[in-house]
């Protein structure tokens, strides 16, 4: 960095084009405080600010390097700062700047923000490249070599922010990058974009990444063609990932829900149950598999509670209410009325209250309450209640108040 000049321009006659001799001597002799203040102020000149774009504290020069009246000029100088975060302020500032490159203008000051915006995009520091990236995200009139090269940056920060919603990648920008990926997170940045057309998720969807393909399945805004979809839920066995992605989506055709059926993992069955778009027989058939790994998980499971697990494999809720009721001590109009509450809660406590194991507990709450996977009240991993006995008790006693 160059050393501080003995004084400012025009200091001599106690002026800086239009600076007040106060802030040049505040620039001249004051302290740190007083000379980021100068270099802080809007009004200050140019010439001033050229000035103090050398000064010793870093603090001052990160203020003249946010100070929109700073000079291209100044600006080159700052690009070559040895401290980071100066660099780093100055990239938030002089990407503003970056849609004047494409008006053709070839005067000497835009030519200078153009070579500092050069500088700024190759910088060693993440952090200034991911400055320059924040802004220039989503400007659509931003210089597209400049997206480009941003998006193609080998640390994620910077590129995944353009990546994602830079308007001027086409999809052959994209497709590109998912063929040759600068990082091992470019894909799963495509992959996350709104609105990624079928070109690009076949691109993705073709590739060996897992985690990107899991990544384009959560995304709610991807088109993914039919067939594409079916090739990946037929890749899906030994993914997790992609079955959990695969039941999130708001639409599942049902050759691919029949398909997905068949091969999803047991800790997802109820999540695929629990979709109101299945194929006719598919949800039974998911709901037997539910109920049976709910036995399961029981262990042995007690001779009271065997025709109840059955009842509730084949769906017969004429059953479970009747046996609920008596259970419970309370008629069925009671559990008819707790039962339209659709509480996973109040179930709970209905189903200790009838000395029910929280096993269950839990196929009542799926198969008489309708409930989705997320509001069940699940046995803890060694069995027991998740809910201590006095608030089971007092959920139980609530629903004892409601009318017959």
């Amino acid at each position: 960095m160059a050393a501080l000049a003995p004084s400012p321009p025009g200091a001599a006659h106690g002026t800086s084009h239009g600076a007040s001799p106060e802030a040049v001597h505040a620039a001249r002799h004051g302290d740190t405080a007083a000379r980021t203040a100068v270099a802080r102020q809007a009004g200050t000149p140019p010439e001033l600010l050229t000035y103090l774009a050398a000064d010793p504290a870093a603090e001052v020069r990160r203020a003249v390097a946010a100070n929109t009246a700073t000079p291209p000029a100044a600006d080159r100088l700052l690009a070559d700062d040895r401290d980071a975060a100066v660099r780093t302020e100055l990239a938030r500032r002089v990407a503003r700047l970056a849609p004047r490159l494409n008006a053709g203008a070839q005067d000497r000051m835009t030519r200078l923000t153009g070579g500092t915006l050069a500088l700024l995009v190759e910088d060693t520091a993440v952090e200034v490249r991911a400055a320059l990236a924040a802004v220039l995200r989503d400007m659509p009139d931003a210089p597209r070599d400049l997206i480009l090269r941003l998006a193609r940056d080998t640390a994620m920060p910077v590129a995944e922010p353009v990546i994602r919603l830079s308007p001027l990648l086409t999809d052959d920008d994209l497709m590109a990058l998912v063929a040759d990926p600068p990082a091992s997170g470019t894909r799963r940045a495509v992959a996350r974009r709104p609105a990624l057309t079928e070109p690009v998720t076949d691109a993705i969807a073709a590739t060996a990444d897992t985690a990107a393909v899991a990544v384009l399945l959560a995304n709610p805004s991807a088109a993914i063609r039919e067939s594409t979809l079916d090739a990946l839920v037929a890749g899906a066995g030994s993914r997790p990932s992609w079955q959990a992605a695969l039941i999130r989506r708001s639409r599942l055709p049902p050759r691919a829900a029949k398909a997905l059926g068949e091969i999803v993992a047991d800790h997802l069955i109820g999540r695929l149950a629990a979709r109101p778009d299945l194929p006719a027989g598919l949800a039974e058939s998911l709901r037997t598999r539910v109920i049976a790994r709910m036995a399961e998980t029981e262990g042995e499971v007690a001779p009271h509670e065997a025709a109840l697990f059955t009842a509730a494999r084949v769906g017969d809720r004429d059953a479970l209410m009747e046996a609920l009721a008596r259970d419970a001590a309370m008629t069925e109009g009671q559990i008819d009325a707790a039962l339209s509450l659709r509480s996973g809660r109040a179930l709970a406590g209905l189903c200790h209250r009838a000395g029910w194991s929280p096993a269950l507990a839990e196929a009542v709450q799926l198969v008489l309450g309708g409930l989705p996977p997320h509001e069940i009240v699940r046995p803890t991993a060694t069995g027991g209640w998740a809910m201590g006995d006095a608030e089971l008790e007092w959920q139980a006693e609530l629903l004892e108040s409601l009318p017959a």
